[in-house]
């Protein structure tokens, strides 16, 4: 694979910068592109060639991926937040599908053969049944789940001719950090239920609020499927190497199966960082399902993924360790 450049856009950010340390672990040339906008430029590799810019410039993505020779792309630029897409919907469909077109067609048109896309578990909205399947039906709920899917859609299309071939990585909920430090989450707002709870942990925030306490399931509150970001990244990895080999085009899942409530989460938080959390109840958030556990079995059969990080105390030190070192 030595010689071979991939142009991860978004690569500064958490996920993206994660990828970007396990390819340049594997000897590969990695060129990251970011805008710096949630993303920071200490999270990108020594090894990988930086240049800030815009994921929906096209000229820019096509000077990049002839100067740098990249025939293949990691697609992680965009915005992520479910709760604020319903109060700014519009940036979302400009960053995601807008800015997400603008690259998938300047991609296309340089010849790039191999595609790897940041797609979400939200594409399912509310399923009908536990653990999803990738046939699941398509109703996402949210600005950010349909901005994601139409995206998806996009590229199904463009790759159902030529000879480029995509893989949509579907997340569940991505948690922790890399075990030595490199890299962890730093968005400028945070979302996330571990990250947000970890930081009130560390004495970043005074406490946190559990948003709603009447959902059906077991306790009540929202249950959701945790993945450790650094077998995210894995998966990433194995699934460009899918696609070099030949293989087909695929959809596919990741999460480990089996899913916390969030009681069980601030639980095993406060047990592991050894302290109790000023913790509040507040009402539902839009677009919230009652629980979103993956069926990852189609991404283990094919890629060959075995997680490595299974185990929830596990992540949430991760991510301990990194807050404590970002402090």
């Amino acid at each position: 694979m030595e010689g071979r450049a991939v142009l991860v856009a978004g690569g500064a950010g958490y996920i993206g910068s994660h990828v970007a340390l396990e390819l340049v672990a594997g000897g590969r040339k990695v060129v990251v592109l970011d805008d710096l906008s949630t993303g920071r430029r200490d999270l990108v590799p020594a090894d990988a060639v930086f240049i800030p810019g815009d994921m929906g410039d096209g000229a820019l993505v096509r000077r990049i991926l002839a100067e740098q020779a990249c025939d293949s792309v990691m697609m992680f630029a965009g915005s992520i937040i479910v709760s604020e897409s319903f109060q700014t919907p519009l940036p979302y469909w400009r960053n995601n599908v807008g800015a997400g077109f603008a690259f998938l067609d300047a991609c296309i048109g340089a010849g790039v053969r191999h595609l790897v896309y940041s797609s979400t578990a939200a594409v399912y909205g509310s399923p009908d049944r536990l653990p999803i399947a990738e046939d699941a039906a398509l109703r996402p709920i949210s600005p950010y789940g349909r901005s994601k899917l139409a995206l998806e859609w996009a590229l199904a299309d463009a790759c159902s001719v030529g000879d480029t071939r995509f893989a949509a990585l579907r997340y569940f909920n991505v948690a922790g950090a890399d075990a030595m430090g490199r890299s962890g989450q730093v968005s400028p707002v945070a979302s996330h239920l571990i990250k947000i709870a970890v930081e009130a942990a560390v004495g970043k925030r005074p406490g946190l609020s559990i948003y709603g306490e009447d959902y059906p399931t077991p306790d009540g509150t929202c249950i959701r499927d945790y993945i450790h970001v650094s077998d995210l990244a894995e998966a990433h990895v194995l699934a460009l190497g899918h696609l070099e080999r030949g293989g087909e085009s695929l959809v596919a899942n990741c999460g480990y199966g089996r899913g916390f409530s969030v009681r069980e989460v601030l639980d095993a938080v406060q047990r592991v960082a050894g302290r109790k959390l000023a913790i509040d109840i507040g009402p539902r958030r839009r677009g919230d399902p009652p629980a979103l556990v993956a069926d990852s079995t189609l991404l283990q059969r094919i890629l060959g993924w075995i997680p490595k990080r299974d185990d929830l105390d596990l992540i949430i030190r991760s991510a301990l360790e990194w807050e404590n070192r970002d402090l």
